[in-house]
């Protein structure tokens, strides 16, 4: 682009179109993930990326390629990366053990890192020597190994669900419910769009600075994302030390000013040593803040919703990029490109103080491994599994002057209600008995309460019995289930 049409805006939309497929394809894609099967979602998607760099690679090698259909070209491959991200996000459990994920997460990081310092150089370097063609093609030409790689893997079997399979509406709806009612992943989310949409800068128009500030060509800015590689690798060597000192916040917070420092050099210098030391400090800054992130959310969700779960942190991560990415680029495009780096620079630091309350997960702070301790509904004859909706009701009996704690307690259990499930909760008091508090929240049908059994985990019985411990009497509270008896209000 930075060829063929080389204004700020026109290189920006490039991220942009890279990272808004994502933004706008997340939740599908998780739904996607979390209702089929992964393994040969990769396959299928992996295969039309290959058709789709290929068929790119032909149209620059004939000089067919204009601004806008190197555009197009770039939303199709950034739209099939949308569908395989929370597919591969959330297959890591399948591979590893709990304890091992964070190790795992900076693993593929240092994968990723490994191939951005070694492909850009070549990149650069077959360009100067092949021709501008050259990279797509090879690029082509390396998803048949990714595609090998998938089929050759056999993944361990898993246990057959009883119940059938989440409609894709509905499945939708549930992660994003999901995500609205769980502290956890909403602090993940915090942090991630104040880093992500001033980050973005650095990303955007780094071709721009390497062709204006530093007046270098493609081979500069492969070894600028060389020394980003190299910094990510180093990086993640020192995060398991580095993390178990800070903790996740503060390695964000260290990691989101070392990317400041990156901008603010950038923006103040046109030196090309200066350049390759800021780019071996916002790898590791990146690297850092990324798993750490990436971390937080998968210890944030339990496997039922993962995919979904981590399609909405990918929404919000691409989301962030590509506003961003079009954002930095308008700035660029008016104030100049060092403008931007600073104001980019001033926003991040600045974040760090807006997002402090929000804070992220790491190993073991959640158990959201399936508890099974709700007992089967008691039912009289079959019912339906798309009756509904449901109410179901759990009536307390619990002393009035522990009622404000008793109903500080039902909050938390709310939004475990809400994450797994529920779309409507409410809580009521007996006007003539004040010791009598009654429960009652909503599904959609049978089959989402049915569904509902399955989903809680160790850490909602846990905000269970917190909840019951103020139940009175030797008698566990009465639960009542309640379909729509009016067949026009089924589902």
């Amino acid at each position: 682009m930075a060829s063929l049409a080389p204004s700020p805006v026109m290189v920006s939309l490039v991220q942009a179109a890279t990272t808004l497929p994502v933004f706008l394809l997340a939740l599908p894609a998780g739904a996607l993930a979390d209702i089929v099967d992964r393994r040969r979602l990769l396959l299928v998607v992996q295969s039309a990326m290959a058709a789709i760099a290929l068929t790119l690679g032909v149209a620059v090698a004939r000089g067919q390629v204009t601004a806008g259909l190197l555009l197009a070209f770039t939303f199709a491959l950034g739209a099939c990366a949308a569908l395989l991200a929370p597919a591969w996000q959330s297959i890591v459990p399948r591979l590893v053990s709990r304890e091992e994920i964070a190790s795992a997460v900076a693993l593929n990081s240092v994968g990723i890192n490994v191939s951005r310092a070694i492909g850009p150089a070549l990149g650069g370097v077959v360009i100067a020597g092949l021709g501008i063609a050259w990279p797509f093609l090879i690029n082509a030409a390396s998803f048949l190994a990714v595609i090998a790689a998938v089929a050759w893997w056999r993944p361990a079997a898993v246990a057959k669900r009883p119940l059938a399979a989440e409609r894709f509406g509905s499945a939708i709806r549930a992660g994003l419910r999901y995500a609205r009612s769980s502290p956890p992943l909403r602090a993940t989310l915090a942090r991630a769009a104040v880093f992500f949409v001033f980050i973005s800068a650095y990303w955007a128009l780094l071709p721009l600075i390497v062709r204006q500030q530093l007046g270098g060509d493609a081979r500069l800015y492969g070894a600028l994302v060389t020394c980003i590689g190299v910094g990510a690798v180093t990086g993640a060597l020192l995060l398991p030390r580095i993390r178990a000192r800070l903790g996740p916040d503060r390695l964000v917070a260290l990691g989101t000013i070392g990317s400041a420092v990156t901008l603010l050099t950038f923006a103040l210098g046109r030196d090309v040593v200066a350049a390759a030391a800021a780019s071996l400090i916002a790898g590791a800054s990146w690297i850092a803040v990324l798993s750490s992130l990436n971390v937080s959310a998968q210890m944030s969700l339990p496997d039922w919703v993962r995919a979904r779960g981590l399609s909405v942190y990918n929404a919000v991560f691409f989301g962030s990029m590509a506003a961003g990415s079009v954002l930095w680029g308008q700035v660029a495009d008016r104030f100049g490109i060092a403008a931007a780096l600073v104001a980019a620079s001033i926003g991040a630091v600045v974040g760090i103080v807006v997002v402090r309350r929000f804070h992220l997960q790491s190993g073991g702070m959640l158990d959201l491994s399936p508890s099974a301790h709700w007992p089967q509904p008691l039912i009289v004859t079959p019912i339906e599994v798309d009756r509904g909706p449901v109410m179901v009701t759990v009536e307390y009996r619990v002393d009035p002057a522990r009622a404000a704690e008793f109903l500080s307690a039902l909050d938390e259990l709310a939004r475990e209600r809400r994450r797994d499930g529920a779309y409507a909760w409410s809580v009521f008091q007996d006007a003539s008995q004040p010791d009598r508090f009654v429960e009652c929240f909503f599904e959609e049908s049978w089959l989402e309460h049915l569904r509902h059994h399955e989903r809680v985990t160790a850490a909602d019985r846990d905000i269970q019995a917190r909840v019951r411990g103020f139940h009175l009497g030797s008698a566990p509270p009465l639960v009542t289930h309640l379909l729509a008896a009016d067949a026009a209000a089924r589902l």
